[in-house]
This record gives structure tokens, sequence and C-alpha cells, in this order.
């Protein structure tokens, strides 16, 4: 997994949005984020499953909680004290099961394994549709707004276009930008990949959205690290 970018990362992408943007009028915009949610819900419920599920399943191979005794013991003990001690001893073992569990999951790589691919996929398009938002891609003047967004923890890319591109252009053309994205991401060349992605968003935005008389530079040519 990518861990830090190349020290002419920065400058790559930035010369890549601005080659891309001098032949359209659209507007291309990079995020990299380190993570875009702890997923500490999903840990938790996996824990209280665990912790729920786990005791019970161990019953059938003779697994019977009770509380350990230190010394002399009377043999006729209440049954009321019986249970009591039981449900004791029950309970503890299920909050030791879920401290475990929570700790297991813990760990960056089985919590990602344990999350459900839907759910990291909503999140990482969340975040994204945010960023998109905060650094104002959605007012631009013709509405042609792109961005290339890929979340490191995640293994997630997302690419964003705003209304006015998605009348125009058909939306395999984002999954190649994604796709291309992703390679450079695997092959441990984030730069790579969002050049190669850039490129190809920048080549639809051309032959859609040919540059106005003007055509003002709206958004940074850059790409954020958050």
């Amino acid at each position: 997994m990518v861990k830090e970018l190349a020290p002419d990362a920065h400058a790559r992408i930035a010369r890549a949005i601005a080659a891309a943007e001098a032949a359209t009028s659209g507007e291309v915009f990079c995020v990299l984020a380190r993570r875009v949610s702890s997923y500490r819900d999903v840990a938790l419920l996996w824990s209280a499953a665990a912790a729920l599920i786990l005791p019970i399943a161990l019953i059938p191979f003779g697994f019977i909680p009770d509380l350990p005794t230190f010394g002399w013991e009377a043999a006729n003990v209440a049954p009321a004290v019986l249970i009591g001690q039981s449900l004791l001893a029950y309970a503890l073992v299920q909050a030791l099961v879920f401290g475990l569990a929570y700790a297991f999951t813990c760990i960056p790589g089985v919590r990602r394994v344990i999350t459900p691919r839907s759910i990291r996929r909503a999140r990482v398009r969340r975040a994204a549709v945010e960023q998109f938002l905060a650094h104002g891609l959605h007012v631009t003047e013709a509405r042609t707004g792109v961005l290339i967004f890929a979340s490191l923890s995640d293994h997630q890319v997302e690419v964003v276009a705003d209304e006015g591109i998605h009348a125009r252009v058909d939306d395999a053309v984002w999954a190649d930008a994604a796709e291309a994205l992703a390679d450079g991401m695997k092959a441990d060349d984030p730069a790579a990949g969002f050049e190669r992605a850039i490129a190809l968003c920048g080549e639809v935005l051309a032959a859609h959205f040919p540059p106005r008389p003007d055509n003002p530079n709206e958004v940074a040519d850059r790409l954020v690290v958050i």
C-alpha cells in the first residue's frame, strides 16, 4: 500500500491538471485521503456479535461458565446463588471475548477485511462528495468540475463529476479514469495513477467542453492530501 508520496508527486500532478485544463473549460481537482472513516462502529458490532455468540456456541462442547473458587467452599449452595454465580461468570466471559475481539479488529488490515465493501464504498463516495463541495467544484461557471479522489486505507477511488457533465458524458468514462488511478495506487505510484486519470478526464472534457475565450482557472491546479 502507498505510504507516502514521492517528492515530485505534487508538481507532476499539478502539471497534468494544467495540461488537461488548457484544452477545456472544465476544472479538475485531486484529493488523496489517508482514510475517510475509523469504522469503529463496524468493529464494535463484530465484537458485540462475538461476545454474544461465541460463549453460547461453546456450550455444546462442554463449556460451562463458572467463577473460580479459592480455599474452602460449602457443598450445599442455594440454587439462586449458583444461578447468580453462573450469570456473573457468563457476563465476565462475554466481556473478555468482547475486549479481545475489539483489540483484534483494531488491526488496520483486519478492520478493512471485516468491513463490508459496500460500506467502504459508500463512505468513500460520501467523503469524495464532501470534498467536491468543500473545494467549490459545484459552483464553477459551467458546472463542469471533476474530482479525482483516492483513499489510502480503504483502497478505494472515486471520480465525481458535476451535473453539467453527466448529461453529455457516459459514466463508463469515469470508470476508466477510476481504474487508471487504482492501477497507479496498486503499483505504488499514485502520481502516475493521478496523471493517467487526469489525462482521461481531460480528453473527455476537451471533447465536450472546449475552452471559453477567457477560460479562467476557477479551481487551483493541485493535489490536496487530507
